[in-house]
Parts: structure tokens; sequence; C-alpha cells
């Protein structure tokens, strides 16, 4: 069986999904099988496996940077919210359905068996599992049945490490506070912490360090850097999101809804030389646009609702009428229909009105389609009909099932992975949608998507670098493993891990 070691954090976006995939990839490069593991995730961006499972997609990056294939082995419990008080409950990437917060935590202790489950497969399979909680281990109010923090280490009987991050400031109460709120047991598992995301002169910190290891009586094992690698993550608080971004030679805004779920879709287009991406959420920062995208949404009805309250809808429908390109993801192809229905209370339970852009209706069904394919543009239109038999591939994961109106021609052709051919997507002059997340990953159509922006200005594509997005995130690993080693006591970390708990 595999041997085990914990990354738990002071408060969320502490930086323990980074930690994670930093010591994925170190152990890796030292010889080890090693897999991630979160028994229980709570996010809006998650990802399909092969076997088409839907899992979050912080575990599926940490797999890349352990250089395996992601499995929902790795995340058995995925919690996608619906809104502020319920989720949607995922168990090994099937739904099992919708929940609120109080019935849930009445429920999720009969899924400790098939937490244990899908870790034992794993730890079957390789030497280390490295293990990551969720938000903090000293929230009082949800100690009581925890799968997640203290309740998974004791499954495991894995030891943890403790990340507390000094960017916010307090870290020292951080640290000593959330060990303080803990049970005498679960203090005794805590074998080192890390002091992360730190800045400046590191012997300012030393006495506080000092006075840090003689109050609990726990070494600290790392002070790490703040790191300017560009790692895919997906927590609320993405900085994607409020990094202030000037407008480039090309601006694309993407409209950022309430329930936004797979903004990582977008990762390729923030890369390109030129080219500016915004996350905007309110209509007078939409400004003047090369292109709009509408992304995929946990709750397209509500969202929908949103961009209509707020003024967005008028924008996109102004910047449509000028030839701007609007480009629909998921949630946000079904936005741009005629028509949204909810016979059977997926979402909002009625009919809503869509922005009314493209030719189609969608209607929400109780089974959610899940699965990778491939395909390419077939019937294009307007400005980017370039595209025609480009190829691309990617996932679907949506409720709904939407029918073309007016005898449209469907966009695209995929495959999926039972070899099933199948329509997706439409296209109106300047007005383009898709199920397909993932699509822009694809260097030809981001490449053929840029260019044709940069036409249109009248600029010169020609110099503008595109790049190898794979052979990118795995530089970008390489350098998160590099900070790491560098920073961590990674002798010390070996002897934790061999001597358990």
């Amino acid at each position: 069986m595999a041997k085990s070691i914990m990354i738990q954090g002071t408060m969320s976006n502490v930086g323990k999904s980074l930690v994670v995939a930093g010591l994925c990839r170190i152990f890796k490069e030292d010889g080890y099988k090693v897999a991630p593991f979160k028994s229980q995730n709570m996010a809006l961006n998650s990802y399909i496996t092969e076997e088409g499972l839907e899992m979050g997609r912080a575990q599926v990056v940490q797999a890349e940077a352990a250089k395996i294939k992601p499995s929902v082995l790795m995340n058995p419990i995925l919690l996608k919210p619906t809104n502020d008080i319920g989720s949607q409950v995922i168990v090994n990437g099937e739904v099992l359905g919708n929940m609120n917060a109080r019935d849930y935590f009445k429920y999720k202790k009969s899924l400790v068996p098939e937490v244990m489950k899908a870790y034992n497969a794993l730890a079957e399979e390789y030497d280390i599992i490295v293990i990551e909680g969720a938000g903090s281990p000293a929230e009082i109010n949800l100690k009581e049945n925890d799968i997640v923090n203290m309740g998974m280490a004791k499954l495991a009987k894995s030891p943890v490490l403790l990340v507390g991050d000094i960017d916010r400031g307090g870290v020292f109460a951080q640290l000593i506070g959330t060990i303080m709120l803990l049970e005498d047991d679960e203090k005794s598992m805590i074998k080192g912490t890390i002091i992360n995301k730190f800045r400046g002169d590191k012997t300012i910190l030393d006495p506080g360090i000092e006075m840090l290891e003689d109050m609990s009586k726990i070494p600290v094992v790392g002070l790490t850097p703040y790191m300017h690698v560009d790692i895919e993550d997906e927590d609320s608080l993405s900085e994607r999101f409020t990094k202030g971004k000037s407008v480039g030679l090309v601006d694309i805004v993407v409209i950022r809804l309430p329930r936004i779920s797979n903004f990582t879709d977008f990762n390729m287009l923030e890369n390109i030389e030129g080219v500016s991406l915004r996350y905007v959420s309110k209509a007078e920062d939409i400004k003047n646009p090369d292109m709009i995208i509408i992304p995929g949404t946990k709750n397209t009805m509500e969202d929908l609702m949103w961009v209509r309250q707020s003024g967005v809808e008028a924008v996109v429908l102004k910047e449509a009428s000028k030839g701007k390109i609007i480009f629909g993801v998921c949630g946000g192809y079904q936005m741009l229909g005629e028509e949204l229905c909810d016979p059977y209370n997926v979402e909002a339970g009625r009919s809503i009105k869509g922005l009314g852009l493209l030719p189609i209706k969608t209607t929400f069904e109780k089974e959610k389609t899940r699965t990778r394919v491939k395909g390419s543009f077939k019937n294009i239109d307007g400005p980017l009909k370039k595209l025609i038999n480009v190829n691309f591939q990617g996932y679907e994961i949506h409720m709904g099932i939407t029918q073309l109106l007016n005898e449209s021609a469907p966009m695209n052709e995929i495959t999926d992975t039972e070899g099933i051919i199948k329509e997706d997507g439409v296209a109106l002059n300047n007005v383009y949608g898709t199920y397909v997340h993932g699509i822009f990953d694809e260097e030809e159509v981001v490449k053929g998507i840029v260019s044709i922006l940069f036409k249109n200005k009248g600029l010169d594509y020609e110099n503008i670098k595109t790049f190898d997005f794979v052979n990118y995130k795995e530089e970008q690993y390489d350098l998160l493993a590099k900070g790491l080693r560098e920073s961590l006591d990674m002798k010390k970390i070996y002897e934790i891990l061999e001597a358990g708990v």
C-alpha cells in the first residue's frame, strides 16, 4: 500500500492545491509513482475523464503534474454549488442529485465507504498519495462527520503538513489558531507547517518562525516564495478574475457570470501576445471589445436573468448588432438561443426567453451529458468561416438538450468516446455557440480566431507569437517543483512520509 502525506490549510486559497501539485511533480522527478487525492471537492470547474465521469479540475492539474491520467478515484465526491445553500452532489463521477447544505451535512458520513474504496484503489497502484484537504480543519461547526480534513487524515492514517498564507497577513495567528482549535489527537497528526507565498528577506521572519515552532512544538518545514507560475486554478478567489489587465491590441471579454464554470476554457487566449482577456461583471466595463465570450455556468437560467437585470444583455446585443464576434460555450450557448425550458425543475422550473441571437431552443433534461469528444468545424459562416475543417477536442458536460430551429445547420461534427457521431452548435452571422469545453485549447482554433480579430482591425498577425500549450504547462509544473524543492525541507518531508502517524 502507498504511503501518504496530506496538505491542509488554515483557510481557503492558501495554496494547498499548488503545493500538492508541486509535491506530485517532485515525487515523480524522484522516481516514485505518485497520485493526488481529495475526498471531497467543491468547485464549478470540473472535468470529464476518458470514461465519461466527472471530477474536480484541481485533481486533474495535480495528475498532470504527476504525469498520470486523471481518474475519478482521485476525487470521489464533487459538490457543484447550484445556489448559496445547495449543491449538485456527484459521487464517483455520477450525479447523485441536488442537496441543500444541511441535508448533505447529515448525509456525507454515509459516503465514507465510497471515499475509502477510491483511496484504497489508488493506494494499491501508487507508491505515494498526496492528499489535499479543503478550507480549514478548524471550522468547529463542520468538524462533526468531517471526511475531507482531519477525518480523512485519520481514515488514511496520513501525516499532515499545515499551510498558512503570509501574503494575506496574520500567518502566525492562522497557524497557531488552527492548531489550538484541534483535538489533541488531531494536533499530533500535524508533523510540519509551511509558510506560503513569502516575499522579502527571510532573516526578518526568522524570530517569528522560532516562536511559532516553540509555541506549536511543530517544525516549520518550508518558507515558500510567492511563485509566479501559470497553473490552472479553480478557486472562486482566482486571480484571473481580479487582476487588472490593460486592453491589448485585440480585446476579448469573458462575461463573469455569478456561477461561472470551467473558466479554464480560456487560459490559452490569455497567453497570446497582443491579446487581452478580461473577465467582466459590470455592463460598463465591457467597453469596446473585439469579441465577447459567454462562458459555461452551473445555473444557466438564473445567470441569464442576471445578464438581463445587470444590463449586460443590452450591451451584448448592441455589440452583436455592430458585427462583433459573440461566442457562447455550454451555458453561454444556451443563453444565446430563443428560449430555455425547464419542465422537470432541473433549474428554475419554468420557461424564459433567451438573448435571441441564435436559432435554438434548449430543454433541460434530468440526465447529464458527459463525454469527451473530437470534432471539426463544418457549417460556419461570418467572420470565423476560415475555421471550416479545423479540428478540435474537448468534452461535453451539460443538462440541456438543444434543438436547432428554422432548418439551421449545426456548426460542428463531433465524435464521442463510444464512436457515435453527433452534431453540435450553430453559427449565425457573427454569433457562435457550442457545447464543447476546451475548444479554445487547440492552437489552430485560437490562432484562427486571433488572426481574424487582428485582421478586422487592420493589424498584422504574422509576427504575433503562439506557443505549444502542452509544453508550456509542463514548463510551469517544472518551475513550481523547482521553487518548492528549493524552499521546502524535502529531507524532513521524506522522513515524515516514511514515519507516518
